[in-house]
């Protein structure tokens, strides 16, 4: 007869985790849960049957063995049946309509959530991952259990690398390390995050992952005896005072102290040389009194104090940090807290599972959590592409905060390194798009700037004002970044329209038609043969210099709407000017290689997808825009055009001390400004420079190269048009 032993070695892997897994849930769960997640385990086994993972064992021991990691979080009854069941919609038969009959609509809803897209037509592995993470994080915002079944299932897969090629590894490993760690350190869930880190250190790095721990172990006993004395002091000293804490040296998790190394660019020895402690107390004011004490035992180094209770960071994390001189001279850090913000600070998020006492605490936890997914869902709204999106979640999800007030006292956070217009767009999208200049402490201040801890911003607006495309080089902040380029996305759209109707309605003009004279019945059979959706779309077309605004009102004119199939992009129609005022925008470019400023002689190109370019007649280039019949059109500066427009002059001058003051000097008389200048050939009597300045017109530059000429330092001058 078999004894109990033998049949317990007989048992298969997936039963011992099952046992294991209701064991945990009985420490939380009444007997129906229970009921209910061994039935979700049942279905999950038989539609995983037949299906294995690279390590050998049975496909279901994954899923168990993710549900286990969330029942040790106090995940709740649906949590628990939604990670055994994680994969079935992806890997089996089973369809999301199947889970929301047999186990509800909120447990289907969390499984498709978790579930990767399988029927995306992307060009790279990127996109792909791309785009599942983009899903995810729209699930998210609907429930906050996706991410945390996620995260669990990313730890069992980090922990089950062994079997894997090194090159795929070494994929999964970075991408937890760039994703799905900072998503948890984001959350505050700690305790995840460092072990991520640690297996994803291993998998990347076998090599330096051993050498590295072999040399921690080392270190680690000739450490032991000052940890234990600077401990034993700390403790009697906080008994003199009447204070009942409890000390603990803290150990630098080995990913912690690699980054350090390669970041600082120090050896192991001047990481290890800092000796870490964490004193927990039983309230918030004990925090600070102990805090006094500490800094009385030893001295304090200036500047290196933070203060996370006060001004928490972004996910919640509370805590005292402190660094001290210790005996011997040794730096010592110092984390004080409660017992609840360390508690909070290892489960971030899932701590509203792990500690149902702690509802109000954990509801901080939450807030901030959904702050943060409101802003991600805004700035996916707005992002181009899946690989667009991930940039900006990068970018959100490694900040080193400042904290900066408004002029009406709220605290604003920002990664460190942020600017004026990051400030505005953190406060709204509306007022980043519309600011101008700011004040700092009341003083005026370019928007550049960059802001320090402790600071009031008070943002400048006009209803003028628009984004400028420059801004996308200093802003940092996702959201920033993703406002910008959503508003010049859409500005320059309708300056295209505009233009592309502009065009066309001159072509008409020339064969006695008007746009709002067409029959609407032709214009929707031709937007259907140039397969588009809307005229304003075809007008953007238009504008872009993707289609010809001759072409398209010649097929408009057509009597027999299907004769304009016939009719070729090559085909040419009289030609009338089309007027200018150089302001337009972003869809007309006036060409940096002759500058044409009003009163020039001009001609413009299509550059398909960018708009109208407009050379000087005069310039080498526009003689092969001219080659390029189908692409070229005649432009003319309109009587009223208004502005600064940049120009090119060459001069010879007299090289002599305040030569190049006296030039200055008359140019802005004359109510110029010099933009650039650049010394091209110098000798010990003669200076050739390059000068770019700024004009009204082709009168206003006249004026000017006139009265350079009368000085008796300028030898020649010209004009640059090509």
């Amino acid at each position: 007869m078999l004894e109990i032993a033998d049949i317990l070695e007989l048992e298969r892997p997936q039963d011992k985790l099952v046992r294991r897994l209701c064991s945990t849930l009985s420490g939380y769960l009444d007997q129906t849960q229970i009921d209910q997640c061994v039935h979700a385990y049942q279905v999950g086994a038989a539609a995983h049957i037949g299906q294995f993972r690279k390590s050998g064992e049975a496909y279901i021991c994954h899923p168990v063995s993710v549900a286990i990691t969330l029942a040790e979080m106090h995940m709740d009854a649906n949590g628990i049946m939604a990670a055994i069941l994680h994969d079935v919609i992806e890997d089996t038969p089973i369809s999301k309509k199947q889970l929301a009959e047999q186990f509800g609509t909120e447990v289907a809803e969390l499984v498709d959530g978790v579930t990767k897209l399988t029927k995306i037509d992307s060009k790279s592995h990127a996109e792909t991952q791309a785009e599942n993470v983009r899903k995810m994080f729209m699930a998210m915002a609907k429930d906050l259990r996706v991410i945390i079944v996620k995260l669990a299932d990313r730890l069992h897969n980090m922990q089950t690398l062994g079997v894997m090629a090194q090159p795929k590894k070494y994929r999964i490993a970075r991408e937890t390390l760039d994703i799905y760690a900072p998503i948890a350190n984001r959350l505050g869930m700690n305790n995840i995050r460092q072990k991520l880190e640690a297996l994803s250190f291993e998998a990347m790095y076998p090599m330096r992952h051993a050498v590295l721990s072999n040399a921690v172990k080392k270190a680690r006993g000739n450490r032991r005896k000052i940890v234990d004395i600077i401990e034993n002091t700390i403790k009697n000293r906080l008994e003199q005072a009447g204070l009942h804490c409890d000390v603990a040296g803290r150990e630098k998790n080995l990913y912690s102290i690699y980054k350090k190394m390669l970041n600082k660019k120090i050896s192991l020895a001047d990481v290890f040389d800092v000796y870490a402690f964490r004193i927990f107390c039983d309230d918030v004011d004990t925090c600070y009194r102990v805090l006094g004490i500490m800094h009385n035992l030893y001295k304090p180094i200036p500047g290196r104090f933070k203060d996370y209770i006060a001004l928490p960071k972004a996910n919640g994390y509370q805590s005292l940090h402190s660094i001290l001189i210790g005996p011997y001279g040794v730096p010592i850090e110092v984390q004080i807290r409660t017992h609840d913000m360390h508690r909070m600070s290892e489960s971030g998020i899932a701590a509203h599972w792990l500690y149902k006492s702690d509802d109000d605490k954990t509801e901080k936890y939450q807030d901030r959590a959904n702050e943060w997914l409101r802003d991600l869902l805004e700035i996916q709204k707005s992002a181009g592409d899946s690989l667009e999106f991930i940039d900006n979640l990068k970018v959100d999800l490694f900040p080193q905060e400042v904290f900066v007030f408004t002029p009406q006292g709220a605290i604003i956070k920002l990664p460190r390194g942020a600017t004026i217009i990051d400030f505005a767009y953190a406060v709204h999208t509306d007022l980043g798009n519309a600011c101008v200049s700011a004040r700092i402490d009341k003083q005026l201040v370019p928007l550049q700037t960059r802001l320090e801890n402790g600071v009031t911003v008070e943002v400048i607006t006009a209803s003028w004002a628009r984004p400028n495309p420059l801004w996308l080089n200093y802003v940092i902040t996702a959201k920033a970044r993703s406002g910008i380029r959503n508003y010049l996305k859409h500005f320059k759209q309708q300056e295209a329209i505009n233009l592309g109707r502009r065009l066309l309605e001159k072509e008409l003009h020339t064969m006695h038609l008007h746009l709002d004279d067409i029959d609407k019945t032709k214009i929707q059979a031709l937007l259907k043969i140039m397969a588009k959706l809307s005229l304003d779309e075809l007008l953007e077309d238009i504008g872009l210099g993707n289609k010809m605004p001759f072409l398209v009102a010649k097929r408009m004119a057509q009597d027999d709407i299907h004769a304009i199939i016939k009719l070729d992009d090559n085909d040419q129609g009289q030609k009338n000017p089309l007027i200018i005022k150089g302001t337009e925008g972003m869809v007309i470019t006036l060409a940096k290689c002759c500058r044409p400023i009003p009163g020039d002689s001009i001609i413009g190109y299509f550059n398909p997808g960018k708009g109208i370019v407009v050379h000087h007649h005069a310039c080498r280039n526009s003689n092969l825009v001219r080659k390029k019949q189908t692409n070229w059109l005649d432009v003319e500066w309109s009587l009223d055009a208004v502005g600064d427009f940049p120009v090119e002059i060459r001069m010879e001058i007299l090289n002599q001390r305040g030569s190049l003051a006296t030039i200055a000097s008359t140019i802005s008389e004359l109510n110029s400004n010099i933009d650039n200048v650049t010394v091209v050939d110098q000798d010990g009597r003669i200076c050739v420079d390059l000068i770019t300045l700024t004009v009204k017109d082709r009168v206003h530059l006249a004026k000017i190269m006139r009265r350079l000429k009368e000085l008796s330092i300028v030898l020649k001058i010209t004009r640059i048009k090509a």
